[in-house]
């Protein structure tokens, strides 16, 4: 299948080994609802993120938010299985940990919350009875790209869908790009469209809403991404930049992502001279590649940088053969996500309130009050308002 645009162009040629395809999934999923294959459910708030989709939606910027605005009101852990680690198990990170134990997206989100507790596992049943066994003040486990791994039931499944390959227009692979026939989005209890342009307009939402044709238990959002500023690989003394700095630059866009297509897009207002050098998604960086690297920003004219992903850059740091100009000129570009249509007070009370009425400090504590005279003096009689803070 190739995307061109915003339009998804379908391999009609394979739709036959679709079809086979699709059944098979459809009887690993049915084997699920007879309880054949079984799913567990946990004592500890689990909240799972993930798509049905080859390639990227967006998963690690919508963890981090989720990992940011909880880790001040709760205890939180990140489970991830670790993609394309060299290592093997449940392994829990510390900040030492090199990125090849644990992965490059677990890297970079321990690099980022080093307070958070950062863990690995194939098996997210084994991972997560792990990370209960050694924290037991654990307050809510955050599943990275979880949805298929059907063998836990979390308390709150998170379906992210890409704006640019809305699930509702596509198809099974190898014809398309669904992992899963669209009837999976059912099992969401929050659908997230992402990627989406800033400057969508109030029809455009009505029309995906309806296209969508979600069941009333399950809530719609939407999400656009959000660029900081730029931040040197090496060299911690040097100073951040503003995109908006670049517009006489040369700019080399390196990218081992699923789909760069949105980063070119994103960084074309930003200059005219921009150069995409990708690579596949969590590509290890060999010695030909680095060779192409520092030849493909030597041809380009003054003055020049670099700009990555922070995903890239946990697998550039250690990489040897880079030249001097390059490790002087390459930045990362951090990327968050906001909520669009004044939403993001609502998602975050839904998933506080999940995880308050959930987690087993929240109910050990209830447990002590309903043994505590009604009188109104303890703290737990008084209701509370709970906040986020945007640090």
């Amino acid at each position: 299948m190739r995307v061109e645009g915003d339009f998804i162009v379908i391999n009609k040629w394979l739709l036959p080994f679709s079809w086979f395809y699709g059944l098979g999934v459809k009887l690993r999923n049915f084997a699920f609802e007879l309880g054949i294959l079984k799913s567990r459910s946990f004592d500890v708030p689990v909240i799972s993120v993930g798509n049905i989709t080859v390639g990227g939606t967006g998963k690690t910027p919508h963890v981090e938010y989720l990992t940011k605005h909880l880790k001040d009101l709760f205890h939180v852990a990140v489970l991830s299985r670790g993609y394309k680690r060299k290592s093997k198990g449940f392994i829990l990170a510390n900040v030492q940990t090199p990125m090849t134990e644990i992965g490059d997206e677990p890297y970079q989100m321990k690099q980022k919350f080093p307070d958070v507790t950062v863990a690995v596992d194939k098996s997210r049943c084994h991972g997560i009875e792990e990370l209960k066994s050694n924290d037991k003040s654990l307050d809510v486990i955050l599943l990275d790209d979880a949805f298929q791994h059907r063998y836990v039931k979390p308390g709150i499944n998170i379906l992210l869908v890409d704006y640019h390959r809305l699930v509702i227009y596509d198809t099974l692979l190898p014809a398309g790009r669904l992992r899963e026939p669209l009837t999976a989005k059912n099992r969401a209890d929050i659908v997230i469209v992402t990627k989406c342009p800033k400057d969508l307009k109030p029809m455009e939402f009505r029309v995906i809403t309806k296209a969508m044709n979600l069941y009333p238990y399950q809530q719609l959002y939407f999400t656009t991404l959000e660029y900081g500023k730029l931040q040197p690989i090496f060299g911690e003394l040097r100073e951040l930049r503003e995109l908006r700095e670049l517009r006489d630059y040369h700019i080399l866009l390196l990218t081992g992502i699923a789909s760069p297509e949105q980063m070119v897009h994103d960084m074309e207002p930003y200059t005219k001279k921009l150069t995409p050098l990708a690579f596949a998604d969590h590509h290890r960086f060999k010695k030909k590649d680095i060779q192409l690297i520092n030849e493909t920003f030597e041809q380009l004219p003054h003055p020049r940088c670099i700009i990555t992903t922070e995903k890239d850059a946990t697998r550039l740091y250690d990489t040897e053969g880079l030249s001097e100009e390059v490790r002087r000129n390459i930045y990362t570009l951090p990327v968050s996500i906001r909520f669009m249509l004044e939403q993001e007070n609502t998602f975050n009370q839904y998933i506080i309130g999940y995880v308050r009425k959930n987690s087993r400090n929240s109910i050990l504590a209830k447990t002590k009050d309903d043994h505590k005279p009604k009188d109104g003096n303890h703290p737990g009689d008084r209701p509370r308002t709970i906040s986020f803070r945007n640090n």
